[in-house]
């Protein structure tokens, strides 16, 4: 007999969020939970889950918010000094919202809805049967889903480890040192340095962002990522591309890191080089659960190598956002719980990256779409200067890029500006439901909104194909000479 029918290795958001869906379903779900991951427990340095990710972006938010108000548009003026953040203030706002946060996804809901919540690091054993032992209990279950938590890869940076430095997991620490640091090197390309450098920027710290690739967020659309790239050195981000670095020590009681040829001196480091994995504790191995250095091995119907193990989230690999998370986990629970029939499909799943001005995208970048698909392309794209609510709001950096195959299929879009991240939803349901470009074109928008930056470009990708046409403009010339000589 089955102790369960779903067991899951958590200790992430995702998790927690995969053992609460399992409990619309009249299944018994238990949900393993590492003890350093639980803010349910009294223990002294513990924090909520996802503390890092909620905290940063929070106080992202506070920058962004007195940033916007120090502007000088709209003729509106505050006074006779700059509008002033205090890092104290924000630092207290951030913890405040985090708290909040914290309760929705508490173990005591889940606990309430019927999720039997084991706290230990789980191992998976397979004598006599598939069963996980976590603490001084061995779960058996029909299925089990691995949402457990990566941690930040360490680049080989001579001296790093002793120097010191912060990453995506201690964010929230580098937040509440007793001053805000007068300088910091961003080390890495992942949309976590982005953000964090450009916060504490304008906080008031002096950053500097370097990267190995060309240009940061080498995953993403190339001009959209050089216009975020320029918004940031516009305000005062030092960034330096094409640039490894190579060591990092302590000089007289500070910290400097070689980057390239130049040295620079920097009070505090912050690390954003992408995930690692590290699977050896839960004896994957043994479970014929198969994984490379990009994370497990899965099927689209998130499978491991071992039909009866599935996994989501940042063991999945990809960029880890929560709402992709999220997405995998309807899945797999599913698949879990009946039979592996759902699929999942990424061509539809949007993200952002919180920079300023924002960056969304889903789907190809036009570059991936060219690799795969050749001339059989149409690119269109509209800036938010010719958005009448760009112009009134005095947003108007910024485009819309949709990509097209010439039947009207679209295979991609970023866009870069105001409320990029909201924008995108329209579009990714499009592409999610197989809609094609002309439903965008002929969507009715709110005047006067933002979002008509997505039927403006859309219309202009219609245009852009019937000039391509030459056959059906000729046809469509000789139809309306015929009936003006005819009368």
């Amino acid at each position: 007999m089955l102790d369960y029918d779903l067991v899951i290795i958590g200790g992430t958001a995702a998790g927690r969020y995969a053992a609460l869906t399992a409990t619309n379903f009249p299944a018994r779900v238990a949900l393993v939970e590492p003890l350093s991951h639980s803010q349910d427990l009294p223990a002294e340095g513990k924090e909520p889950i996802d503390f890092g990710l909620r905290y940063s972006q929070t106080l992202r938010e506070a920058a962004r918010f007195a940033h916007q108000l120090g502007r000088p548009h709209l003729g509106v003026s505050w006074g006779a000094g700059p509008i002033e953040l205090r890092f104290e203030g924000a630092r207290k706002w951030a913890e405040g919202v985090v708290s909040n946060l914290s309760e929705i996804d508490a173990l005591g809901v889940l606990a309430a809805r019927g999720v039997d919540i084991i706290f230990g690091n789980g191992e998976f054993v397979v004598e006599p049967d598939l069963a996980v032992i976590a603490g001084d209990r061995k779960l058996r279950s029909r299925a089990y889903l691995l949402a457990c938590p990566t941690m930040p890869a360490i680049p080989n940076i001579e001296g790093l480890s002793s120097v010191g430095f912060f990453t995506s997991e201690t964010v929230g620490e580098l937040a509440k040192l007793p001053q805000l640091p007068k300088s910091l090197a961003v080390i890495g390309a992942d949309p976590s340095g982005v953000e964090v450098a450009q916060t504490f920027s304008r906080l008031g710290s002096a950053v500097t962002l370097v990267v190995k690739s060309s240009h940061i967020l080498a995953k993403e659309d190339r001009e959209a990522a050089g216009l975020v790239q320029a918004g940031m050195e516009a305000e005062g981000v030092r960034i330096l591309t094409a640039t490894e670095v190579t060591q990092a020590r302590v000089i007289e009681g500070k910290k400097w890191i070689q980057a390239g040829p130049r040295a620079i001196e920097a009070e505090e480091i912050f690390l954003a080089a992408g995930r690692g994995y590290n699977f050896a504790a839960l004896n994957l191995e043994a479970a014929g659960v198969k994984f490379s250095d990009r994370g497990l091995i899965l099927n689209e119907k998130l499978q491991t190598t071992n039909s009866r193990i599935y996994a989501i989230g940042d063991v999945a690999g990809g960029y880890p956002f929560p709402h992709i998370a999220n997405c995998e986990a309807a899945v797999a629970v599913k698949n879990a719980l009946f039979l592996p029939l759902f699929h999942i499909d990424y061509r539809g799943i949007p993200w952002a990256i919180f920079s300023d001005p924002q960056l969304a995208r889903v789907g190809l970048t036009e570059a991936q779409a060219r690799r795969r698909f050749g001339d059989d392309l149409i690119v269109a794209r509209e800036h938010f200067k010719n958005v009448e609510r760009a112009q009134m709001s005095g947003e108007t950096t910024g485009f819309c890029k949709i990509v097209g195959r010439r039947n009207g299929d679209i295979l991609g879009a970023t866009i870069v500006g105001p409320q990029a991240a909201e924008l995108i939803q329209a579009i990714a349901f499009a592409v999610r439901h197989g809609m094609k470009v002309e439903a965008i074109a002929e969507l009715p928008y709110i005047w006067s909104s933002f979002s008509a930056i997505n039927g403006q470009t859309a219309a202009i990708w219609e245009s852009q194909r019937f000039q391509s046409n030459i056959f059906l403009q000729n046809l469509w010339e000789n139809l309306f000479h015929w009936r003006r000589y005819w009368k």
